[in-house]
């Protein structure tokens, strides 16, 4: 299309084009706080944009995966806390019972503590976070243990499965961050065994056996060994998810800064071009207006 308008005439347009885009700019920047609203704003920076952008969202996920995580390990290193206070309390009640002094009927009267305190271990195997059985591995909506006093064995089989939850660090690498009740409470080493070992001390106490109630001690004391085991790693896992977060949240902290130089606006610069624009569009116009405006009909007159 061939254009009816003169060279100067083209030439102010254009200029007013640009006054306009600047004013749009501009005003954008005031609105959105952004320096980045199109494409067309800075397409050199819009690499370094998306990328530190989505750099940002997998570190503030990893930071709300490590929150669950910490809610769930400061649970199992409290119940694990409690538990080995419970250990400790049958550990009590059967040196009360191995006493040469003890009857008959005080063993009995232990042995239905004892019984209490391995319903109470149970439990704490059965520990729920967020609707979840922490101790359960992997199959963590089945409750790993059952129990029932009427057994002689009251306690069933693991339900639960094998653990591979890990949790990822900022910095790329994983660690596990969960033990099974299996591992916890339920050894294959019966010496280790904290259910067996307990139980063991209270079918001996039961029945007033003198050097059944001393064999089985020696497992319970074994047993609590065990278990502190189990805390410490807790108490690791506690350390790891601890620097992980803090990790991630200083590295959230430099992530944000970086991501506000790429586009965030600078209200006062965003002002001045918006008055600039304003000033050179009246400016412009008004210089337009007063160009004289003749036709051949007025050098002819």
């Amino acid at each position: 299309m061939i254009s009816t308008l003169d060279p100067a005439s083209q030439f102010f347009l254009a200029g007013i084009e640009q006054i306009q885009q600047n004013l749009q700019t501009a005003q954008a920047q005031l609105t959105t706080g952004l320096k980045i609203n199109n494409v067309s704003d800075d397409p050199a920076a819009l690499p370094d944009l998306w990328q530190t952008r989505s750099n940002l969202s997998q570190v503030q996920q990893i930071n709300s995966n490590l929150g669950l995580v910490s809610t769930e390990v400061n649970t199992a290193e409290s119940v694990l806390e409690n538990a080995v206070t419970l250990v400790e309390r049958a550990e009590t009640l059967g040196t009360q019972g191995a006493s040469d002094t003890a009857s008959a009927s005080t063993r009995s009267d232990l042995s239905s503590e004892l019984g209490s305190v391995l319903q109470q271990l149970v439990a704490s195997a059965n520990t729920q976070v967020g609707g979840r059985y922490i101790f359960a591995g992997d199959s963590d909506r089945t409750s790993p243990y059952s129990y029932d006093p009427t057994q002689t064995y009251p306690v069933s089989g693991y339900q639960g499965s094998t653990s591979t939850r890990t949790i990822q660090s900022p910095d790329g690498s994983t660690f596990s961050v969960a033990l099974t009740a299996q591992q916890i409470f339920d050894s294959p080493d019966a010496t280790q065994n904290v259910f067996e070992s307990i139980n063991a001390l209270q079918q001996a106490l039961a029945n007033n056996d003198a050097s059944g109630i001393n064999a089985a001690l020696g497992n319970v004391s074994t047993a609590d060994t065990y278990l502190n085991q189990q805390l410490a790693f807790y108490g690791t896992v506690q350390d790891h998810v601890s620097n992980a977060t803090n990790y991630c949240q200083n590295y959230i902290t430099q992530l944000q800064t970086q991501l506000s130089g790429i586009q965030d606006a600078n209200e006062t610069e965003s002002i001045t071009d918006l008055t600039q624009a304003q000033t050179q569009l009246q400016a412009a116009l008004e210089s337009r207006a007063q160009i004289p405006r003749n036709s051949l009909f007025d050098f002819l007159a």
